[in-house]
């Protein structure tokens, strides 16, 4: 019976996990960063808004007197992800049955129709994951002798894939490196 009830807090302990790694992967991960460059902002800003229009992101208002843009578009859920997540539900959900059998053997093996709630991880994760994200661009500075400094909010992975691919033809840098921060 011992061995049955530390099997039974370690099965527990494997459904809290995956609740808190359920939250983990849905998580909002907006940050904001201030980016530099030496260019001067007509230089950079047409170029950031076509690199943005490509990716799928839409104009979806601002002020140009505070030199404020906001993009918005949607982001989706990874198929792959949703499917581990429904795939760990049930094993972990069948686990918890067959200690709950084994702990109550009056119960038969109807403990073990938990797994059938397995999938519902996934069903939570993808609607969690997928919504509406923002991007907001602000001008900061934009001296032609200095260059200019933009003010960027976004979500963590679309700064670093923007740092990836126009940090190196604009001459983008900040004092944040998004690429060596912790997740």
């Amino acid at each position: 019976m011992a061995s049955t009830g530390s099997t039974l807090l370690l099965t527990l302990l494997l459904a809290v996990g995956l609740v808190f790694f359920l939250r983990a992967a849905s998580k909002d991960r907006t940050t904001t960063v201030e980016v530099r460059s030496s260019k001067p902002a007509l230089e950079v800003l047409p170029a950031l808004i076509g690199w943005l229009e490509q990716r799928g992101w839409q104009a979806a208002g601002g002020d140009p007197e505070r030199r404020h843009l906001i993009y918005r578009a949607p982001v989706a859920s990874s198929p792959a992800l949703a499917v581990l997540l429904s795939l760990l539900g049930s094993i972990g959900a069948a686990c918890l049955g067959l200690v709950l059998r084994q702990l109550w053997p009056l119960l038969g093996w109807w403990p073990l129709l938990l797994a059938m709630g397995g999938p519902l991880a996934g069903v939570l994760y993808r609607r969690r994951a997928q919504r509406e994200e923002a991007l907001e661009v602000r001008l900061v500075s934009h001296d032609t002798a200095t260059g200019s400094a933009l003010r960027l909010r976004a979500h963590r992975d679309e700064l670093i894939a923007l740092e990836l691919d126009l940090g190196p033809r604009l001459g983008l840098f900040s004092d944040t490196n998004l690429l060596s921060s912790p997740i």
